[in-house]
């Protein structure tokens, strides 16, 4: 579903170089994760997937089902059916989640919305994910909590449908309770659309316990340094990343 070949990514307008031949291939109905250390560039991966416009891809290109989407914009990214749940959700003050739902529904499938699916499909992630009925008429992540932002995104996920997934650390901020909910509702999304893939992006292994990888991928200075099953990520809790990079240098030396 998506490629990755070879890309390297810096910050617009300067020398700043932060992802550096990275190649990646993600198969359909498949579950990869990236870890990683502060700074390395996992972020940036993230939003260079889905277009941001602070970062410019230099060399390299990126498919998505079989086609460049590397001069695609953002909106257009989305409509193909690529969803960034982003690490800190943006407010979009003066715009209900209502109103925004209906809109970006609207865009993606260029038909008119059947209210009645609507409201139901509605009502239904709401309740999955112990989500008051009145947050739809609130502005969207205004006076949010932590919490309440990353279940907003995936109540996105399951209204929209999208294809391939980026949840760029979305455990971050979740208490135990909170999490469990939205591994769940991804857990559901995934068996109700076998061929949706995900990435996803964290700093530890504790939500790949309830979201189960088939690859997990070790990313440092810009590029993935080495790739395993969920056994690496459970190493690189208990050993860190440094074990990681001189496991690297014996193999090169040996």
């Amino acid at each position: 579903m998506l490629e990755l070949k070879n890309i390297y990514v810096k910050v617009k307008d300067t020398d700043k170089e932060i992802i550096k031949n990275l190649s990646l291939k993600i198969g359909k109905g498949e579950v990869h994760a990236i870890m990683g250390p502060n700074g390395t560039g996992k972020s940036t991966l993230s939003k260079t997937l889905m277009g941001y416009y602070k970062y410019e891809l230099t060399k390299g290109d990126i498919l998505f089902n079989g086609k460049s989407i590397k001069n695609l914009e953002v909106d257009e990214r989305a409509k193909c059916g690529i969803f960034l749940a982003m690490q800190d959700p943006t407010v979009i003050n003066g715009v209900t989640n209502s109103e925004f739902l209906k809109t970006a529904k609207r865009e993606l499938t260029n038909e008119p919305l059947d209210y009645f699916d609507f409201i139901k499909s509605i009502e239904k992630s709401l309740d999955s994910l112990n989500f008051d009925y009145s947050m739809i008429h609130r502005h969207v992540n205004k006076n949010f909590s932590g919490g309440e932002k990353k279940k907003n995104e995936i109540l996105q996920i399951q209204i929209l449908k999208p294809k391939f997934i980026i949840l760029d650390e979305i455990d971050s901020g979740l208490d135990v309770d909170s999490l469990k909910i939205v591994c769940k509702n991804i857990s559901s999304y995934l068996k109700e659309n076998k061929d949706t893939s995900i990435l996803i992006i964290t700093h530890y292994p504790r939500i790949l316990e309830y979201i189960k990888p088939d690859y997990v991928h070790i990313m440092n200075n810009g590029k993935i340094e080495k790739t395993g099953d969920i056994t690496l990520a459970l190493e690189t809790e208990k050993s860190g990343y440094n074990s990681i990079n001189k496991m690297n240098g014996k193999e090169k030396n040996e």
